[in-house]
């Protein structure tokens, strides 16, 4: 005799099928909106809430996130990087430790603080200590040049004007070698930046020779490859938390959060 168990909980909204049907729609697209599931379901004769839905994929391991942002890349693009990638599949971390990364980044006065969170009760969002001070256009920004290793943070300058070549070759003079000494790079050591023109100008290419700078290969369209990324981002965030408040303040906050990095 077949014995039928009491279910604990309440019986799904939605069947089975309904379930597949809705995972594979999201699979397929993944930018499928809750409100777009719910008019599938309900031509298919099932009616369920927003909320059901967002339910049902988080039982099923989906969750809404932001899309990353990511290079646009054409198939010469995706080519060149494979081949770097293959090329790299086997060093080993020593390998890694010798290489010298670089990279340049723009840093707004009020830009990552819009997004920070406060706690506030319901009509507090205008005091004082609830609000981030924001003006038309981030309030200006500074641009920076900065390197770092696996034994810590080169230097990290400002860059005044508009860099050109001239400019570029300039601040590699003052601050490239300067920083392999400080992290003990050792023999061997590599340089990596991208493909900017400045970087890959005839002239710069000239002067890392005669200095007889090993420079790494890089693919186009691969900032997301350059783990100076997450320091820039990290710096961003460390900075933002400290609320600078003209670009002065900023350039030397940056400074002083770069050096925490340094070992």
């Amino acid at each position: 005799m077949t014995i039928n168990r009491p279910r604990s909980g309440a019986p799904r909204k939605i069947s089975p099928c309904g379930v597949s049907m809705i995972l594979r729609k999201v699979k397929k697209h993944p930018r499928t909106t809750r409100e777009e599931l719910v008019n599938d379901l309900k031509l298919a004769g099932t009616t369920v809430t927003k909320k059901t839905i967002r339910n049902t994929l988080h039982r099923n391991g989906l969750k809404s996130c932001r899309a990353r942002k990511v290079p646009l890349l054409k198939k010469a693009h995706v080519q060149a990087r494979l081949k770097f990638a293959i090329e790299h599949l086997n060093d080993s971390v020593s390998d890694w430790e010798k290489v010298l990364w670089s990279d340049e980044t723009k840093i707004e006065l009020f830009g990552i603080n819009s997004t920070c969170c406060v706690w506030r009760k319901k009509n507090a969002a205008y005091d004082p200590q609830n609000t981030v001070p924001t003006v038309k256009h981030g309030g200006g920004n500074i641009l920076l040049w900065g390197c770092f290793s696996a034994k810590g943070t080169g230097q990290l300058i400002r860059i005044n004007g508009k860099m050109d070549g001239a400019m570029y070759r300039e601040i590699l003079n003052d601050n490239l070698l300067p920083s392999a000494r400080k992290l003990k790079m050792g023999r061997g050591w590599v340089f990596q930046h991208d493909n900017d023109p400045k970087h890959t100008a005839k002239a710069t290419k000239e002067w890392l020779k005669k200095k007889h700078i090993k420079v790494m290969e890089w693919p186009s369209q691969s900032p997301d490859l350059n783990p100076i990324e997450n320091l820039w981002r990290e710096l961003k965030l460390r900075v933002a938390q400290r609320q600078p408040r003209n670009l002065r303040d900023l350039e030397m906050i940056c400074k002083e959060e770069w050096d925490q990095h340094s070992s």
